[in-house]
């Protein structure tokens, strides 16, 4: 019986299924892609990825928290939380911006409702539980989801559906008039 001479990097092949998991997610969605098809470009097999994270559920679910953990819409501190989250909108959102991003991966997997579950819990985590933090005076957390409704519907027009008027709005000009919008979220009166 032959050993195989590679060194075992259980860190690196985690990371490795994990951004494979990622891309795979991201573009095509929780129902669009197998074990089999992310461990094939992890260069591993299926038990493997079964071993480290115990099903595609599991692997599912700490993407999701890692995507969303990142800070990408909503800042953590800010001197100008509906500004700040402005310009981070249209910047994530222009023509040339990374699409391997949260709200891909939303919009991918929102269908099934186990996925559903697992991306509700994650915004409260994270994206949600900032936008609700940085966020002064009563009702907070209906705030902050309006105010993450807002910027869903925005990229679903701007980036994946393209509207025009949005797809090609003067980005500086675009920014403020979405920030106007977000300070009424902010404000708490």
């Amino acid at each position: 019986m032959t050993r195989s001479t590679r060194p075992r990097n259980a860190a690196a092949t985690r990371q490795a299924i994990l951004d494979s998991a990622i891309v795979a997610f991201t573009r095509h969605g929780y129902d669009g892609v197998g074990v089999r098809d992310i461990a094939a470009e992890a260069g591993v097999t299926a038990m493997l990825v079964n071993r480290y994270f115990g099903s595609k559920e599991g692997l599912f679910t700490e993407v999701v928290d890692l995507v969303f953990a990142r800070p990408t819409m909503v800042p953590g501190d800010t001197g100008d939380l509906a500004g700040d989250t402005a310009r981070a909108l249209v910047a994530r959102t222009a023509a040339d911006a990374e699409h391997l991003g949260p709200f891909e991966l939303l919009l991918k997997s929102a269908a099934n409702p186990k996925a559903a579950e697992i991306m509700r819990a994650a915004i409260g985590r994270h994206v949600g539980a900032r936008f609700e933090a940085a966020l002064d005076g009563p009702e907070a957390g209906e705030r902050a989801e309006l105010g993450l409704a807002l910027l869903a519907g925005a990229w679903l027009m701007r980036r994946i559906i393209g509207t025009p008027g949005l797809r090609e709005a003067d980005p500086e000009l675009l920014a403020a008039r979405v920030a106007r919008m977000l300070a009424v979220i902010v404000d708490p009166s």
